[in-house]
């Protein structure tokens, strides 16, 4: 067995491998099951044990180096490979990458924002952990009120001290049940006329149905001037829906009772989603959203109640305006046609994804 011829042989093989595929056939050839050197190496059993050792270290030394040899073109054919790749059509039109969308809720307050706008209207923010008094107190709703029993508050633990002077009007926290604390807080520090919206999330503690959730995001509106009427009140809203749903929404005014407001009304508006008969006829069923009515009640409103305005600082009797309160889930579900609310927060990029 000449080592050197064959060690010549397989190294030249390995140099002028031209391609990947090719370098594997010459490393077959030499080390593969049947490869020449794993013959070699099989056929050290027929030796005597001294020409054995001389020629199994041979064979393995040889075996090594072609290894490394082998490593080494690999990487540089490899590289070459790497630099010329493939030839690519620019021209081609690239695969669209999936984006992200806006949650319906946010594209309905958004579009609200933008009618009140229009209208005149200025947004008001306020916090969402909030005190007992602007909660309750500043809105007709004393402790001994029946009132409060209308809405279940999350309260949390601990109170503000009222030895502070900026914390005179306090009491117990909470998480807020409407937005409407922040009329109060606006009116403190602001001179009428005026006209705000106030957008943002509310809390109550109640049971979750199509209708109905723990959280909710609502839109408070107030206007206060010296001749405000409830006909302001009632163009303003007509408007509003009219903007919002276009026409051939029908919207209805019920007298209700609100402690903040005097007198107030509960606003309705025909269920877009069975067209006010109570029953969805492309499914066959009563309509859930709301519930076989054929109206959806769309929000509270009212004109401001004298203790409101005198809770806020002002004197009673200077000033008259209205204030209303709407859910603006519940406008989403009426403009998309969304027949349970629980859908909005649940997550499902099924749904969301439409947006």
């Amino acid at each position: 067995m000449d080592l050197d011829s064959l060690e010549q042989e397989v190294t030249s093989a390995l140099s002028h491998a031209s391609s990947l595929d090719k370098l594997e056939e010459v490393f077959r050839a030499y080390l593969g099951r049947k490869g020449k050197i794993t013959f070699h190496l099989r056929e050290l059993s027929h030796l005597s044990p001294n020409e054995r050792v001389k020629q199994g270290k041979a064979l393995n030394n040889l075996r090594d180096k072609i290894k490394e040899l082998y490593e080494e073109q690999k990487l540089k054919l490899q590289k070459q490979e790497g630099e010329e790749g493939e030839w690519t059509d620019v021209t081609v039109p690239g695969k669209r990458l999936p984006t992200g969308h806006m949650h319906p809720l946010s594209r309905i307050q958004m579009q609200a924002q933008e009618i009140f706008h229009g209208m005149g209207f200025a947004v008001a923010h306020g916090p969402e952990i909030e005190t007992e008094w602007y909660n309750f107190d500043a809105l007709n709703m004393p402790v001994d009120h029946p009132a409060r029993d209308m809405q279940d508050t999350f309260w949390l633990k601990g109170e503000l001290d009222k030895q502070k002077p900026e914390n005179k009007k306090s009491g117990r926290l909470l998480l807020r049940t409407h937005t409407s604390p922040v009329q109060v807080r606006y009116m403190e520090k602001n001179t009428p006329p005026f006209r705000i919206i106030a957008p943002g999330r509310a809390f109550r503690h109640e049971a979750t149905d199509a209708r109905h959730d723990a959280n909710m995001h609502q839109l408070e509106g107030l206007m206060v001037g010296k001749d405000v009427s409830v006909t302001n009140m009632k163009a303003v809203l007509e408007e509003f829906f009219r903007l919002f749903f276009g026409e051939g929404v029908t919207a209805r005014l019920r007298p209700s009772y609100f402690p903040f407001v005097e007198p107030g009304f509960e606003v309705d508006m025909s269920c877009v989603i069975c067209k006010g008969r109570g029953y969805v006829l492309s499914e066959s069923k009563h309509c859930s959203t709301c519930g076989q009515a054929g109206w959806i009640e769309m929000m509270g409103a009212g004109m401001v109640h004298q203790n409101v305005f005198t809770a806020a600082g002002y004197k009673q009797g200077d000033w008259q305006g209205f204030a209303f309160g709407m859910g603006l889930d519940r406008l989403a579900m009426m403009k998309y046609q969304i027949h349970d609310i629980r859908l909005l927060y649940s997550g499902d990029l099924s749904l969301l994804d439409q947006f």
